[in-house]
């Protein structure tokens, strides 16, 4: 079968004395890479959603650790370890519901745990930085090749938000299929709702698979149903924030709409996610921390008020969909389906009672 190469976006690089960043804010009108010199920087970069994306934040969250670290001035390693440890804490809360941010932090630190000195712990943040990146690259090539199994040539398949290259190290999740179908001549439509409300997969989603020659239609979030109906919709894949041990998954808001649909309409819905995305420290969605952000993003747009003054708002980031409207859950390891939380507990036998 003839490959084609072709340009994916990537988010965030490694670069010795800083972090170079794609900034998602100001995509896709201009495409900026910012220098990243801090932890603060990271911190509010991640909070601001320069950076955005489950396995992308905790790559960004890798590195502003080690970048940190390696110009801590302790030299006595519990020092060294106290302050790493309190900086790991500070990022991990940038953000609330991605388990990838605390996953990748608290695999940084255990690269610590039997260091005999300083240089030996600086050495390690870092390696164990790039290491992570090296491996969702790898994941969500993996991620990609099961899921394109589950799609037929010239299927229509919807999506939501962004879960693409720029939410990951390479490829995405969700986004994964579509651009190992365009490597291997698969031809597939893909359908993008826009993301109210700001807007990831219109700015971000459309952006990045045009970059690639992706074929690719927009639609407002609100379109969704009378487009599954008129464009035969085949199924719908969607990344996923954090999963819980009995299948139950937090994404971007607007998800839920879609697997409810995706009953309604008698199509397969997929949720496509890494293995660190399942949270083992939660039975069930509703132990999931639902963040609520800024309500100017509701009422205003580019910076320009829509709404009253005065008027309430309510904006939660993500929503939860229940383990039985999922088809499937596609890993780097396959394809989850039926009972969801038998086939976890059986994929994570060590980590799950």
């Amino acid at each position: 079968m003839t490959k084609h190469s072709f340009t994916i976006p990537r988010s965030v690089e490694w670069k010795e004395t800083y972090i170079s960043l794609l900034d998602q804010q100001k995509l896709p009108g201009i495409t900026e890479y910012i220098e990243l010199n801090s932890i603060q920087e990271v911190w509010h970069a991640i909070q601001t959603l320069k950076v955005r994306g489950a396995p992308a934040i905790g790559i960004a969250a890798a590195f502003g650790l080690a970048l940190s670290a390696s110009r801590y001035g302790e030299s006595d390693i519990n020092s060294f370890l106290a302050k790493l440890h309190e900086e790991k804490d500070y990022l991990a809360g940038s953000r609330p519901t991605a388990v990838n941010l605390a996953w990748a932090l608290n695999r940084l630190t255990a690269s610590c745990s039997q260091v005999k000195s300083v240089n030996e712990a600086k050495t390690n943040l870092i390696h164990e930085a790039i290491q992570i990146q090296v491996e969702d690259g790898e994941t969500c090539r993996q991620i990609g090749q099961h899921a394109l199994k589950l799609f037929n040539k010239s299927d229509r398949i919807m999506t939501i938000c962004n879960a693409g290259s720029i939410a990951t190290a390479r490829y995405g999740t969700a986004l994964a299929p579509f651009y190992l179908a365009k490597e291997q001549d698969f031809p597939l439509q893909v359908y993008a709702c826009e993301t109210r409300p700001v807007l990831q997969g219109a700015r971000l989603t459309a952006w990045e698979l045009m970059q690639a020659g992706v074929d690719v239609t927009l639609i407002t979030d609100n379109m969704a149903a009378f487009t599954i109906q008129q464009k035969n919709i085949s199924a719908i894949i969607t990344g996923a924030d954090r999963i819980a041990r009995n299948g139950d998954t937090a994404n971007k808001i607007g998800t839920y709409n879609l697997a409810i649909l995706a009953k309604a309409f008698e199509i397969p819905f997929y949720i496509a996610a890494p293995l660190s995305t399942f949270d083992f420290s939660i039975d069930s969605g509703a132990e999931i921390p639902i963040e609520e952000r800024d309500s100017r993003e509701i009422t205003e747009i580019a910076g320009t008020r829509i709404a009253p003054e005065g008027i309430e708002v309510y904006n939660p980031a993500f929503d939860v969909t229940p383990a039985d409207l999922i088809s499937g859950i596609v890993t780097e390891k396959g394809v989850l389906t039926g009972d969801l939380k038998a086939g976890i507990k059986e994929l994570f036998a060590d980590k799950v009672r």
